[in-house]
């Protein structure tokens, strides 16, 4: 169990915050592009508890920031974009996408007022059609080359997930924890395999030979052998990652109680040829999982072939922030140990001035493969490295 006092060291993102600026570190997702366009110019965000406007302007250019304008604190969302930015809605002060202030429309017309006045904004970039923003320091790192973000031999597919009534560590510790799906998901997977569950208490967890857990400079892999022989394992890229299959399923928070789930899918082609223009990527909205969709413990669609059902319950049902400090974890729960731990290391580093694990600084790196079989032997060399250098420190 973890005390309150560490509980909230975890949790807790935003500004200023220890693990809000651990994630202001890293490239964040936040909106789907497509839902930026000339007859809806401005979305409202919020992400890592900070409330934002989201706009392109009429030359084309894409900002993020803050909503609340410097004068009076009106909504930019409401604001008029123009070619240069975009004008509060309110008194007119106008902002290009860097938040320098271009004009305060009714000061004198010689007032050299507006020089004075920076409206907070972030850098934002378009990628696999996702508007990400990057809210932390300068200098500025780069988006990773993750493999499944940026091969070119198959296709790419958004799906936006409902948003998710909890705090983004509880679907993270999911990504560590496989246990559950043995119980949790045994009725989903027996009814696709045409199986029935002997022991629906135990679901399918006898067929379970053993977890293993690891270490890698990217996150941590997990790893399920099933007595058949069966190996499942899939990787958390740190901090809100998780590759399955061919889908990297991204947690991000909104707040401290509420997270946005995208879901990046690629497709390989079947014979390894290389798709030149994708166009534009095809999106699908998910959900909802329940009913009403703003309750706490309202009808889940349980029963639906779909484990995303059964996780969003599970997750949310702990608690908008789960109390970690009367839970009682057992030998199962190493990876979620383990995913602790590396949190609070990483925080650690931040408040040192150094960078976290997965921030990238060189623009032309290598691809980075997260399916760990390729890189097992480099991996596995670094995590016997890694238990060296902590055993000399004890």
């Amino acid at each position: 169990m973890l005390t309150t006092e560490e509980n909230e060291l975890l949790t807790r993102i935003g500004p200023g915050t220890p693990a809000g600026e651990l994630f202001r570190r890293y490239w964040l997702p936040f909106a789907v592009a497509k839902e930026l366009n000339e007859e809806n110019p401005t979305k409202f965000v919020r992400l890592l508890g900070e409330d934002l406007v989201l706009f392109q302007d009429k030359s084309g250019n894409v900002g993020l920031l803050g909503d609340h304008c410097s004068h009076r604190g009106a909504s930019l969302l409401y604001g008029r974009v123009e070619e240069r930015g975009i004008a509060c809605a309110y008194h007119g002060w106008l902002y290009d996408t860097h938040g320098n202030c271009l004009e305060t429309p009714a000061e004198p017309a010689d007032s050299m007022f507006h020089f004075t006045v920076r409206q907070k904004a972030y850098p934002v970039q378009r990628f696999l059609d996702l508007y990400w923003a990057y809210m932390g320091p300068e200098p500025v790192p780069v988006l990773p080359k993750y493999d499944l973000w940026v091969r070119k031999d198959g296709k790419h597919r958004i799906d936006v997930q409902p948003v998710l009534d909890c705090n983004w560590l509880q679907p993270m510790e999911n990504s560590v924890d496989p246990a559950h799906s043995r119980v949790l998901h045994a009725d989903v997977t027996a009814r696709r395999g045409g199986e029935r569950i002997a022991n629906t208490t135990r679901g399918k967890t006898d067929d379970v030979e053993y977890f293993e857990f690891h270490e890698l400079p990217i996150g941590i892999m997990k790893k399920r052998v099933s007595k058949n022989g069966h190996v499942d394992e899939h990787p958390l890229v740190f901090p809100n990652i998780l590759r399955h299959g061919n889908d990297t399923q991204i947690r991000v928070p909104i707040d401290d109680t509420h997270t946005w789930v995208v879901f990046v899918n690629f497709e390989p082609t079947e014979d390894g040829s290389i798709v030149e223009d994708e166009g534009e990527l095809q999106v699908d909205y998910l959900g909802p999982y329940k009913e009403p969709t703003d309750g706490h413990y309202p009808f889940v669609h349980f029963t639906m072939e779909d484990v995303q059902y059964q996780d969003h319950m599970a997750w949310e049902t702990q608690g908008p922030i789960a109390n970690r400090s009367v839970e009682r974890l057992a030998t199962s729960d190493r990876g979620i140990v383990m995913l602790r731990d590396m949190v609070r290391r990483e925080i650690e580093k931040v408040q040192r001035g150094e960078d976290p694990i997965c921030v990238v600084r060189d623009p032309d790196h290598e691809m980075i493969d997260t399916n760990h079989t390729v890189q097992m032997r480099e991996w596995a060399m670094w995590a016997r490295r890694r238990r060296r250098e902590a055993a000399q420190a004890v």
